[in-house]
């Protein structure tokens, strides 16, 4: 998992409600077997017409923000299913930081899990960023996790607070695999100390 520790990127502002995990990565496109290839189809059903062509009103498919890091959205993010596969999208598509309001918890766990920065912050500096991304084209946000702020070129300057045991992990790019191999020795030293006596 790559770390987190400061981040500048574009903002995409998708400043909707109750966005959930089936408008994230339609349901149509878990087919897959692999945990790779669906950044391709995040937001699919908003992003393209039905045989394919672009949706020229769309966010995402805008120059100015088709290469954007920092997803700015309204509350409760991520709500809907479970299905892991919205973070793997939203990290395949480019996105490493998620502004909202709130986000729905299990969401929240999987795009952790997949190194996603989610930033809660209030209704008003949410609406005054996903402006300021329409206004300021390109609009950058400067994130830093280690101290905890974000700030832009006009003005805006934000902290934002991460559990600790999550910004641990996203400042030195700890996936749940990553957790448990920091114990391999104790790990080593334990099936050396059980393991059965040659016969």
């Amino acid at each position: 998992m790559q770390p987190i520790r400061k981040h500048s990127g574009v903002v995409a502002p998708l400043h909707r409600e109750n966005i959930d995990t089936d408008q994230i990565i339609p349901k149509q496109h878990l087919k897959r077997i692999e945990r790779t290839g669906f950044g391709q189809f995040a937001f699919s059903d908003w992003r393209y017409h039905a045989d394919g062509r672009e949706r020229e009103d769309f966010v995402l498919n805008h120059e100015h923000f088709r290469h954007a890091t920092v997803l700015v959205a309204g509350k409760n993010f991520g709500c809907g299913s479970s299905r892991e596969h919205a973070a793997w999208a939203l990290g395949e598509f480019g996105f490493r930081v998620i502004i909202a309001p709130s986000f729905a918890d299990i969401f929240r766990n999987n795009a952790f899990n997949n190194g996603i920065l989610l930033i809660e912050l209030p209704e008003d500096s949410v609406k005054r960023i996903a402006e300021n991304a329409h206004l300021h084209r390109p609009y950058h946000l400067h994130v830093d996790l280690e101290v905890q702020t974000i700030s832009d070129d006009f003005g805006l300057a934000e902290s934002f607070e991460v559990d600790a045991f999550r910004r641990h992990r996203l400042l030195n790019g700890l996936d749940e695999i990553g957790m448990t191999l920091l114990h391999e020795a104790d790990i080593a030293r334990y099936e050396l100390q059980h393991s059965e006596p040659n016969a």
